[in-house]
């Protein structure tokens, strides 16, 4: 080749500022020039490809479509070859000379802030081709067009210059070869390419070889129709985006073309491993646009609680390689993620009317994820609502219900879901909130989780229905027919109002600020008292758990509690005798019925105080 068919032109102004910008300003996360250049070479098979189905080229027809990465670390150069549809001369200059962004007045603005803010970003101002330059110190591209036309060399070190030349002898497609600087040497390596290529391009449709070795060799399942994909296959794709070693609970592999293009598999693993002691998980879905990886882990296309989640979505409307940080405030990533999440909170819908008793292994396991959703994302209450489980009055132990289910068996003139906190069902039916319910044949549902009150007071009401807390002081329960002639009787069995009121006036009194009121129950059936909450959203759960994280919410709910007391208890009965006879004596019964009421409504009481009064009333009945 001779000097005279050399031609060295200048690149375009606002090119050469790109490459200063890739290359004094993009100096982290260069693995990112690999991807990029792996993703050109997929696009141009991709073109040969599609192309060759119209045009039935001839030129080097039976050239098999393929990347090959060449790894020379005695030399410090990568070669990435592709035989895709190549460039002609013109193609080349146009492509590698100039930016097609040039019309826009405050691109080089852009591309600079991005590039202080993420590297990612690369890609989506369209100069993927110059991140080369952040790895090599002189690029040289050969390339063939399709066409058969007669082949030639592109060489630039990134400076304001690059020549063209003529190269005879190539095979159609592009050739690109880095001379990497002395920083980047290790890009010479194989292993480092063959872990680079797993991570980003493991699914590129067309085989990638590592000298000589194919290193994508998992598929793309996504991309294919269900009927085609055995239940084996899912589990080893499973197996390879989770590095699982079980298979999963749960799959859903659904496509979608309005309003995006979608086409996604989701995994439920079987283990929770947040309860394992095994820290915070990450997120586990893959976001890849046309099978290349676009956000690894993403925390942008599902919301944080559905972290447990793993697999892969692929949309080939979002911009190819969008940034990390674009990701955030993008629209139709945030449409995406809106679109996934209700097709995944659909499917554990349909699942759990399919097959109960998975879900109800599924709830076991990951249901607190759920409760998380609930109480921290509003927008999918109502989805997450049907898919609540709890124990109720009306199932057996261990056994769950739904609030669908709960709503078909109320009684006549019931409009409230009513629901009660304790540290077992045990506890629960042993203690005094349930008591009319159990006599008056109204169900209620146990939930023996501290997170469940927040996640049914932030519901706050599902299908029409408000969901009512069994320890709020303004509750009231409908009447049923069955029950009318036995709790008359009680009512007859009771202390007269008169002295129901004073004893009332004088607990109070003794009890000071520790309550706000005290009164004649209409619930209570055996237990002679109960703590009830004013604040209808505070309940006792919420303050147990304030208390257990070490916050003083003595001065916050004080005053707030009503003690309500049951004249038809023989304790309330002989309290009021025993007021007037031995006031002393009277006043220490009504503190430790008080602690007696905090303890079964799961509050913290002083213990020592509590024992030492306990011992002193014995005394005084073993005396007499």
């Amino acid at each position: 080749m001779t000097e005279a068919n050399v031609e060295t032109r200048e690149f375009q102004a606002e090119t050469r500022k790109v490459l200063d910008i890739v290359i004094n300003s993009l100096y982290t996360e260069r693995d990112i020039f690999v991807r990029e250049l792996v993703s050109n070479a997929a696009d141009a098979l991709e073109k040969y490809r599609h192309l060759s189905l119209t045009e039935k080229p001839e030129f080097d027809a039976d050239v098999p479509l393929e990347i090959t990465i060449d790894c020379d670390d005695k030399k410090h150069v990568l070669t990435i070859t592709d035989t895709g549809i190549g460039m002609t001369r013109e193609e080349l200059e146009t492509n590698l000379g100039t930016i097609a962004h040039s019309g826009s007045g405050n691109f080089l603005e852009e591309l600079a802030e991005a590039a202080r803010k993420d590297i990612n970003l690369i890609g989506q101002f369209g100069v993927g081709f110059y991140s080369a330059f952040m790895a090599a110190k002189k690029v040289t591209v050969k390339t063939r067009s399709w066409d058969g036309s007669e082949g030639h060399e592109w060489v630039s070190d990134g400076g304001g210059t690059y020549t063209i030349s003529p190269c005879p002898g190539l095979h159609r497609g592009t050739r690109i070869i880095l001379e990497l600087k002395d920083d980047a040497h290790e890009y010479a390596n194989k292993f480092t390419i063959e872990r680079i290529i797993q991570q980003y391009s493991t699914f590129i449709p067309f085989p990638v070889k590592v000298d000589g070795k194919t290193v994508n060799t998992v598929q793309a399942i996504w991309t294919r129709s269900k009927s085609e994909i055995t239940d084996e296959e899912y589990t080893e794709f499973y197996k390879f985006i989770a590095n699982a070693v079980d298979e999963p609970m749960y799959r859903l592999h659904f496509s979608a073309d309005a309003p995006l293009a979608i086409n996604a598999i989701l995994f439920v693993p079987k283990e929770n491993y947040e309860t394992l002691g095994m820290g915070r998980m990450q997120p586990g879905v893959n976001l890849y646009c046309q099978k290349v990886l676009i956000d690894q882990h993403s925390e942008n296309i599902l919301p944080e609680w559905l972290r447990f989640l793993k697999g892969v979505v692929d949309s080939e409307d979002l911009p190819l390689n969008i940034s990390r940080q674009a990701l955030q405030d993008n629209a139709l990533v945030v449409k995406l993620r809106k679109v996934l999440t209700k097709r995944f909170l659909k499917f554990l819908d349909e699942e759990a009317k399919k097959n109960p008793d998975t879900y109800r292994e599924f709830w076991k396991t990951f249901g607190i994820f759920l409760k998380e959703g609930m109480t921290t994302d509003f927008e999918y209450q109502k989805e997450l609502g049907r898919l609540l489980r709890f124990e109720s009055s009306a199932t057996e132990p261990g056994e769950l219900t739904s609030l669908d289910d709960y709503i078909g068996r109320m009684k006549e003139g019931q409009e409230e879901i009513y629901y009660i906190n304790g540290p077992s069902r045990a506890a629960i039916e042993h203690g005094p909130y349930v008591e009319m319910f159990r006599k008056r044949g109204i169900e209620i549902i146990y939930t023996l989780e501290p997170i469940d009150d927040f996640v049914l007071s932030h519901l706050r009401e599902y299908e029409g229905r408000k969901l009512v807390s069994a320890d709020r002081a303004d509750l009231r329960l409908p009447e049923t027919t069955d029950t009318e002639a036995g709790e008359k009787k009680d009512q007859a069995e009771s202390l007269p109002e008169d002295k129901v009121k004073a004893l009332c006036s004088w607990m109070k009194e003794v009890l000071g600020d520790r309550v706000k009121e005290v009164k004649p129950s209409s619930r209570l059936v055996d237990s002679p008292a109960m703590i009830v909450n004013v604040d209808g959203f505070m309940t006792s759960t919420m303050e147990r758990i304030m208390q257990a994280q070490g916050q003083d919410s003595g001065l916050a709910m004080a005053g707030k509690k009503e003690m309500e007391i049951n004249p038809a208890s023989p304790i309330i009965r002989k309290l009021a005798d025993l007021r007037e006879a031995d006031s002393e004596f009277a006043a220490m019964l009504v503190e430790q019925i008080y602690d007696n009421a905090m303890i079964q409504a799961g509050l913290l009481v002083d213990s020592q105080e509590m024992v030492g009064r306990s011992y002193r009333i014995m005394e005084r009945i073993a005396g007499k």
